[in-house]
């Protein structure tokens, strides 16, 4: 460190300031389950959320809805749906939506699609052979904040992509260049072994073109996942990502690792274990550079929890961290997810609580969103406003 570098910020305990319900479930209804929450802070310091929602986390009518609060997340506007779930003819589903603030009130969204047309009746995966249901990335613009969108683009993917899974939302460089994070699939019917790997493509204008994807995560083995790697970009550039690692031969959920790019995303340094298990949200990463991580921890703890960090490549000590939300108890289970994968991606359809996603806001303090069961059955988007403490 320089002389005249100001002193680092040690972490201190994250407090919870405000807890609210951003979407309530509606049992029984095409709105019974939200799921995938998001949201964006836009230009105004006004936030836009967005969600899943259909009739089961896992339903054909599943689409995606917005909100707005502008008061911070303390509440939220009545929800709209704008967006056709039917692509080129296909009915299909919404199911994740992340929105990306790219200049003043231009917004771009990209939304996981799935063709329900392909396997009429059967769930996104297959238990017997790992794959899943035709699935596209769709993106959309908005020049006013969200009020009004462009007609839906697909992104292109090659062949060996199989079904694209999108977790992340678009982050944008200071250069201006655009990157999209998209995760491999087996097709449904194919029993072969599957070689997850996580792939990259850069877009120069604006996202209306993308370069051909390039891998820049994978285990050669395939022994190795490293699924629903989320990252944002840090205040000197770098992209900071978290994956939820899964062992394919222990069928377990491993620590979260965070790797760093100094490159725009087209290469990352060694992975580091952050030594919490389980799977991690997307990271808020303040002006000052600290990150604060939410996580999903439900064969140990049974719970949502955060943490926070000096600065990207920093630890993140158990000292700083707070409980979101505490599922009711049962059976201690350990870190064995199920009897074989295929059974593991079938049971993500039943779980109730978890994928949280942290944003800075303006002021200093982070939002997070999860969902979580509904008091009277279903499933809710909670809202969790945290303020970080310094020592």
């Amino acid at each position: 460190m320089r002389p005249d570098d100001p002193a680092p910020v040690t972490p201190g305990p994250l407090r919870i300031v405000e807890r609210s319900t951003l979407n309530p479930a509606e049992p029984g209804t095409a709105r019974a389950t939200a799921t995938f929450p998001t949201f964006a802070v836009l230009a105004d310091g006004s936030l836009l959320a967005s969600y899943g929602v259909g009739t089961t986390k896992d339903s054909d009518d599943a689409t995606i809805e917005l909100r707005r609060s502008h008061d911070g997340g303390t509440t939220w506007g009545p929800p709209w749906a704008p967006f056709a779930s039917t692509v080129d003819g296909r009915r299909g589903s919404l199911k994740y939506g992340p929105i990306t603030v790219l200049d003043g009130d231009q917004l771009i969204i990209a939304v996981l699609w799935i063709d329900r047309e392909a396997f009429p009746g059967r769930p996104l995966f297959n238990a017997e052979t790992e794959g899943c249901l035709p699935m596209s990335i769709l993106l959309a613009d908005s020049f006013d904040a969200g009020e009004t969108w462009t007609p839906w683009r697909t992104v292109p993917m090659p062949d060996d992509v199989g079904p694209p899974s999108l977790t992340n939302g678009i982050v944008q460089f200071p250069s201006g260049r655009l990157l999209i994070s998209v995760e491999t699939n087996k097709t449904y019917l194919d029993p072969s072994p599957w070689f997850q790997r996580v792939v990259h493509a850069w877009s120069e204008d604006g996202g209306s073109s993308w370069s051909t994807p390039a891998t820049v995560v994978a285990d050669p083995a395939g022994r190795i996942a490293n699924w629903d790697q989320r990252g944002a970009v840090a205040p000197d550039g770098r992209l900071v990502s978290f994956a939820w690692v899964y062992d394919f031969e222990r069928v377990a959920y491993l620590q979260i690792r965070r790797r760093i790019s100094g490159d725009e995303g087209h290469s990352f340094g060694p992975p580091t274990e952050l030594g919490i298990t389980d799977q991690p949200s997307h990271p808020a990463i303040l002006p000052d550079g600290r990150v604060v991580i939410a996580w999903v921890d439900r064969f140990g703890t049974r719970s949502i929890r955060a943490r926070t960090a000096a600065s990207p490549d920093a630890p993140f000590p158990s000292e700083t961290e707070v409980v979101l939300y505490e599922a009711p108890p049962l059976v201690a289970e350990s870190g064995i997810a199920s009897d074989s994968t295929g059974d593991a991606l079938a049971d993500m359809q039943a779980w109730s609580y978890g994928l949280a996603y942290a944003e800075a806001l303006p002021g200093g303090d982070v939002g997070v969103v999860h969902y979580a069961p509904g008091p009277d059955g279903g499933i809710e988007i909670r809202w969790v406003r945290l303020r970080l403490d310094e020592r």
